[in-house]
Formats: C-alpha cells, sequence, structure tokens
C-alpha cells in the first residue's frame, strides 16, 4: 500500500467510529451541545461533511471548466465572511434532520477517497490556504475528524477506542510548530525541537534532532489533543525542556485559521 493509502485507510476507520455513534442516536441527541461553542452533535457532522464535500469541489477544479466555476464559487463565498464562513455552513447543514446528515455524508467519504486516489500524481488540489498533495489532504481530513470526534464523545460521555492511528494528527501538529508562533504574532525558534512521544501501543514516535537543546515528552494522547486544542497545557502530564518548547506548548495548533480559544483547565 502506498502512504496515501494508509492514510485513507486510517480516516476511513475513524469516520466509521464516529458515525458508529452518532447513528445510534435518536433525534433529541443529534441536538446534544458539544463543547465547541454553539455547535451540537448535529453540527459537527454537517462541518465534517461538508468539508469532505468542498474538497471533492476542490479535486474537480483541474478536471474541466465546470468543476473550476463550482470550486471558485465556494472560495467567492468564504472571501466574503472569511472568519465566519465555516460556521455558517456548519449551522447551516446542521438544521438538517439527522438521517439527511447521515446520507450526505455516506455520500460524501467515499467520494474524497475516489477523489484524492484519482488525482494527478505531482499535482497539488486548490484550498483555502496552501494547496495540498492528496496525501496532505487526506491527512488534513483525519485529523479534524478526529478532533472534532473528541467534541461529540466528550458531549455524549463516550470513550472511544484510542489507537495509533492518531500519529497522523501528532504528525501535524510537531510540523505545525512554526505556524503556531507565527499565528500568535511570535517568532518561531531557529532551532528544532526534539519531539518524543509514547503512541497507545506503546511504541515511541520521535521528531527532530536526538541532541536538540529543547523537548517535549510525554503521552501521545494527550499532545494530540492540546494540538487541536482539545484539553488545556495544565491538564496534560506533557513535559517541556526550555521555555521555548513549553511556550510552544501553551500555543500549539495543528489546524488552520485564527487561533482558538481551546478548553478551559479542569
Amino acid at each position: 500500500m502506498s502512504v496515501l493509502d494508509d492514510v485513507i485507510a486510517d480516516l476511513s476507520a475513524e469516520g466509521d467510529q464516529l458515525r458508529t455513534t452518532v447513528a445510534a442516536l435518536d433525534a433529541d441527541a443529534w441536538r446534544t451541545t458539544t463543547p465547541a461553542e454553539g455547535w451540537d452533535v448535529a453540527t459537527t457532522v454537517a462541518h465534517l461533511l461538508w468539508t469532505d464535500e468542498v474538497a471533492v469541489l476542490a479535486a474537480g477544479a483541474l478536471a474541466d471548466d465546470a468543476g473550476k466555476q463550482a470550486w471558485d464559487a465556494v472560495v467567492l463565498l468564504a472571501i466574503e465572511d472569511p472568519t465566519g464562513f465555516v460556521d455558517t455552513e456548519a449551522l447551516r447543514i446542521g438544521a438538517a434532520a439527522p438521517d439527511e446528515l447521515l446520507a450526505r455524508w455516506d455520500a460524501a467519504r467515499p467520494a474524497l477517497v475516489q477523489a484524492l486516489r484519482d488525482y494527478p500524481d505531482g499535482a497539488k488540489m486548490p484550498w483555502f490556504g496552501p494547496p495540498m498533495a492528496p496525501t496532505s489532504m487526506a491527512t488534513a481530513r483525519f485529523m479534524e475528524t478526529w478532533a472534532h470526534a473528541l467534541d461529540v464523545y466528550d458531549a455524549l460521555g463516550v470513550r472511544p477506542e484510542v489507537t495509533d492511528r492518531i500519529k497522523h494528527v501528532a504528525h501535524i501538529g510537531v510540523r505545525t510548530r512554526n505556524f503556531a508562533y507565527a499565528n500568535n504574532g511570535l517568532d518561531a525558534p531557529a532551532e528544532e525541537f526534539r519531539v518524543e512521544l509514547t503512541a497507545p501501543s506503546g511504541a515511541v514516535w520521535t521528531w527532530g534532532p536526538e541532541d536538540a537543546a529543547q523537548r517535549v515528552t510525554g503521552d501521545a494522547y494527550q499532545f494530540c489533543q492540546l494540538v487541536t486544542q482539545r484539553i488545556h497545557r495544565d491538564d496534560t502530564g506533557l513535559k517541556a525542556v526550555g521555555d521555548d518548547a513549553e511556550k510552544w506548548l501553551t500555543i500549539a495548533q495543528a489546524f488552520a485559521g485564527p487561533a482558538g480559544g481551546g478548553r478551559d483547565p479542569r
């Protein structure tokens, strides 16, 4: 299997886990408020299916004029309301009945997989930020699916299985270190950090030079929660060596866009 196939398999498994959870809910439970301000379970699923649908449109922008026009129309809507566009679409679609949301998501997920697999070798997909290779897009979709699923599980009091699939989230979290600094108006440190995380399986995942002066160590699941802002720094057992490494753990952000409010300490 290729790297893309591996990521797609993990993305599908993560989506399946969330779908199984929400499909068992009654209509009232779909309206359970999640920790994401203003969102309920339905809004969360709506956001995931909408982003999958939009990623399919992005993949089709190279296909023909109709595909380009469809993608351009989405971009123009985003330009009109760059800070509120995503929330507006999630709330609008999330008002639909649960059966309709599931049907759209069930169509969008395999459509995205096919679009990623069919995308021309070496080409990058347009997106709201920098263009993305299909593997990067699949990884980003995994990260967002996993993070928003946590909101749903928290809202419902469900404890999902934690697997080594979260390595995709950890990798993005490490790779976006400099973005997190820039997004907070700070200069990123010149030197690399050493990151050593213990996976759910007990394996140790590492990034950066072994002799780096500054480092972060600890539980991979907590690190992934932190970089998706699903846990407060104070509620983790992550250890930082160096002032810059500690600062990073207070601003880490694996997703694009403005820094969110994050979670309050327990």
